[in-house]
């Protein structure tokens, strides 16, 4: 079982769109995370702590987005996430960010969209074979 978490949409101006999603829809910004050294700012934006959210991401960068390119992944949270990753790839699907981290994998669903997998609660302790693999590919 999984719970939706979060899209996130790649976002040239934040103030702009945190007034469209905050004023114009009434949704409130949650949180705010900045990584100077990386040069991207996160914006979470819902109703609540607690429900899904819009996940605005700001890239300190000259990068333009055309025709809704900016779209990231759809993110779901799963109760054990080797668990869950063991049982795509026995589906056949391949994992391109595997969890060494015990806390986050990236997929792709068949249309070729981005999947983010985040643990529920603590990372879980490293486990092998995961905490080796290698990515994969983009997500």
């Amino acid at each position: 079982m999984s719970r939706f978490l979060h899209s996130m949409i790649r976002t040239t101006d934040p103030e702009a769109s945190i007034r469209f999603y905050c004023e114009g829809l009434g949704l409130k910004l949650i949180r705010q995370k900045d990584y100077p050294d990386a040069k991207f700012s996160l914006y979470f934006i819902g109703e609540d702590e607690n429900g899904p959210m819009v996940e605005l991401t700001h890239n300190h960068d000259d990068r333009t987005y055309s025709n809704g390119d900016q779209f990231g992944h759809l993110a779901y949270q799963v109760k054990n996430i080797y668990d869950t990753c063991e049982h795509l790839q026995n589906m056949g699907i391949q994992i391109l960010r595997p969890p060494r981290d015990g806390r986050m994998a990236f997929i792709k669903d068949p249309n070729g969209i981005s999947i983010e997998l985040l643990q529920e609660g603590e990372a879980l302790e490293l486990k092998a074979p995961w905490n080796d693999m290698e990515n994969n590919g983009s997500w």
